[in-house]
C-alpha cells in the first residue's frame, strides 16, 4: 500500500481536462527516445511511431512515478489505456506486473507495440487495438478488473472526462489511477466524474505536464 503524502497539489483548474490557454510542448514523434528504466527489460529502447499528438512519458517522469509504486506493482493487473509507445505499460511489466493491457488506437503504433511484445517475449502483455471507450466497455463486460490503471490521453480532447465515468467498472478494490494532464486536477471534480470516493497520493509537474496518483477505494 502507498502511503499518502500530504502535500499541496499544484493550483488546479476550474474545470476537468478545460481547453487550455497555452498550448502542449512541441515534440517530434520521430526524435524522441524512450526506452524503459527498471526491472527485467531495463535500458530496452521503445520505437516511438510518427504519430500527430504522440506525447511519450519522458523518462524522469517515469522514473518519479515508479518510484511512487515501488513495491505496489508486483502481481498486480494493469491498464495502459492510452498507451502511444506502451512506455508505462512495459515499465510496469518489467517490473513485476502480472499482466499488462496496452489499449492504443493508431494502427501504426499498435504495430510496434506488438512487433515490441514479440520482441521481449512479453507474455504478460496484450495489445488492444482500437478506441479507448469501447476498449473499457469491453472489458467491463468480460468482467475485468484492474488494480492500476495508467491515464495519459492526447491533451486538450475532453479525454478525461469521457472515461472516468466509465473506469470505475473496471476498477479492482482499492485500485491506483495514474492520471497526466495539461492542468493539476481538481479531485472533487474528479471524484465527481467517477461517481465514487479518491484520494490524492502523489502528484507533481514537469514542464507543462502535471502527473496525478490516485487511490480508488
Amino acid at each position: 500500500m502507498i502511503p499518502a503524502r500530504r502535500r499541496k497539489p499544484p493550483a488546479a483548474a476550474s474545470a476537468v481536462d478545460a481547453a487550455s490557454a497555452r498550448p502542449a510542448p512541441a515534440r517530434a514523434a520521430a526524435a524522441q527516445r524512450v526506452r524503459i528504466i527498471g526491472g527485467l527489460w531495463k535500458r530496452t529502447p521503445l520505437p516511438v511511431a510518427d504519430v500527430a499528438g504522440l506525447r511519450p512519458t519522458p523518462d524522469r517522469v517515469r522514473e518519479t512515478v515508479f518510484n511512487w509504486l515501488a513495491g505496489a506493482l508486483a502481481g498486480r493487473h494493469c491498464l495502459d489505456l492510452f498507451a502511444g509507445t506502451g512506455a508505462l505499460g512495459f515499465e510496469a511489466a518489467s517490473r513485476g506486473a502480472a499482466s499488462v493491457t496496452l489499449v492504443e488506437h493508431d494502427p501504426r503504433a499498435a504495430a510496434l507495440l506488438r512487433a515490441t511484445v514479440a520482441r521481449l517475449s512479453a507474455t504478460q502483455v496484450a495489445v488492444t487495438a482500437g478506441d479507448a471507450l469501447q476498449a473499457l466497455r469491453r472489458a467491463q463486460a468480460d468482467g475485468r478488473r484492474f488494480d492500476l490503471v495508467f491515464l495519459d490521453p492526447p491533451f486538450r480532447m475532453g479525454w478525461i472526462e469521457r472515461v472516468l465515468p466509465v473506469l470505475p467498472g473496471v476498477l479492482a478494490p482499492d485500485a491506483l489511477v495514474y492520471l497526466e494532464s495539461e492542468q493539476a486536477l481538481d479531485v472533487p471534480a474528479l471524484a465527481a466524474l467517477l461517481g465514487r470516493e479518491c484520494e490524492l497520493l502523489r502528484c507533481n509537474k514537469a514542464g507543462q505536464v502535471f502527473y496525478h496518483l490516485l487511490r480508488c477505494p
